[in-house]
């Protein structure tokens, strides 16, 4: 019974991260398909974002009951949360989808190296090889934008998957942290913020419907990951997260037509032959 209750929390988890990574790939289009600068979009995601998640906790009778149990693990979760949102929009705006999609693909070796020094989840030897060859490819995808004026979006991109990796580990850390208040408040917590650093209540009216999607969206990817990282290790969390890498550009290429620079693919190349000779080493 034991065993069969821990298939099938594993298999929960695995489901709820892919329905996160599918539905976190169309952030670069939402993004950088509005005219609105980085701090509108922050604003008005974020505030779709809060009031989709409590109410759903409000329709569900669960607020109350995460409210009590709000406590320093769901802190952490909320600023890490939150600083990982303050790059992860602005990156859109400053570099392509691919290559943000390819550097966030460099996170199961990100959080296997956090997981490592804060929770002692010893990463083995694939997990090591594979990460220096991934952050190899992370750093041909950087020196493709030198001169070229968009590196601060590679290293906004490359703090988000850090501040992502850091909530994966909590979650791990600490399984039974709340998920959606979390999520909720990361985003409320960043309206002050961005109401002091930009001008979002002159965003185009016309564009609100879709920035208003795009927090219901966000809602959805982030409970969804943060109720998956509970039921799984770190490192897989951060694996399946990966999905996303291949959809984004996949999306961006469709809807905004943008082609992936020449470095990008090679990096890209080396960063998914990373990832995929760590799973079938250690399916081996």
């Amino acid at each position: 019974m034991n065993t069969t209750s821990t298939r099938l929390k594993h298999r929960a988890g695995v489901i709820l991260v892919l329905i996160s990574a599918m539905v976190f790939s169309s952030a670069g289009i939402f993004t950088k398909g509005v005219e609105a600068d980085a701090w509108a979009v922050i604003f008005w995601r974020g505030l779709a974002a809060t009031i989709f998640t409590l109410g759903y906790l409000i329709v569900l009778g669960q607020l109350k009951r995460e409210i009590t149990s709000f406590g320093g693990p769901a802190l952490a979760v909320t600023l890490t949360m939150a600083l990982g949102t303050v790059a992860f929009i602005p990156a859109f705006k400053l570099t392509s989808v691919a290559n943000v999609a390819l550097i966030w693909a460099t996170a199961p070796f990100i959080t296997a190296a956090l997981a490592w020094i804060f929770i002692d989840e010893r990463p083995t030897r694939v997990v090591v090889i594979a990460s220096c060859a991934a952050f190899c490819g992370v750093a041909v995808i950087v020196a493709g934008s030198v001169g070229v004026g968009n590196l601060m979006g590679e290293l906004l991109a490359f703090w988000m998957t850090l501040m992502m990796g850091a909530t994966m580990v909590i979650y791990r850390r600490w399984p039974e942290t709340t998920a959606a208040l979390p999520a909720a408040l990361s985003s409320l917590v960043l309206l002050p913020v961005a109401l002091f650093f930009g001008a979002p209540l002159s965003v185009q009216v016309g564009e609100l419907p879709v920035l208003v999607l795009f927090g219901l969206v966000f809602a959805v990817a982030s409970v969804t990951l943060s109720e998956g990282a509970r039921r799984l290790p770190s490192a897989e969390t951060a694996l399946l997260s990966t999905l996303e890498t291949p959809l984004a550009p996949a999306l961006a290429f469709l809807v905004l037509n943008e082609m992936p620079a020449t470095l990008t693919v090679f990096g890209g190349v080396v960063i998914f032959v990373a990832v995929i000779w760590s799973q079938r080493a250690k399916q081996g």
